[in-house]
């Protein structure tokens, strides 16, 4: 199983600094994903959320979610780079604890439904072993313009 460092997961994905969310692909199958997200506090989300409580926004977990399947999707397809991977919808979301500066996600992606511009998937986050977020996001592939 492949693994894939920071340079290689810009080649994938369009996304830069403050919004890259994915530090590193553990491994890499043809239906799964497995990436990592090392959360720190100078990330600039933590100024505001919140204050003397530092809690990484579960929008931004599903988000990470969503690039390390977007990882997956594009590494399926030979013109990756005259696409792009949208998020269409977040289904079944669930945030079981907070995720806090120095914990490290562990992002489990598993395609369940796959079509030519169409991916559905199964999500979850874990932090040391214990399952902090989960959901069922479906992705869209579209040119990039």
């Amino acid at each position: 199983m492949p693994s894939l460092d920071i340079q290689e997961i810009e080649k994938l994905l369009p996304h830069r600094y403050p919004f890259l969310l994915v530090d590193k692909i553990l491994e890499l199958e043809d239906m799964r994903v497995v990436g990592i997200k090392n959360v720190t506090i100078n990330e600039p989300h933590f100024t505001g959320h919140f204050p003397g409580y530092p809690v990484m926004p579960g929008v931004l977990i599903v988000e990470a979610m969503a690039q390390v399947a977007g990882v997956l999707v594009l590494s399926r397809i030979p013109d990756r780079e005259k696409k792009l991977v949208f998020l269409a919808t977040v289904e079944q979301a669930k945030f079981r604890r907070p995720v806090v500066p120095g914990d490290q996600l562990r992002l489990e992606v598993n395609i369940l439904k796959l079509k030519p511009s169409v991916a559905k998937m199964h999500c979850e986050a874990t932090v040391e072993g214990v399952r902090v977020a989960e959901a069922d996001l479906v992705c869209t592939l579209a040119d990039r313009t």
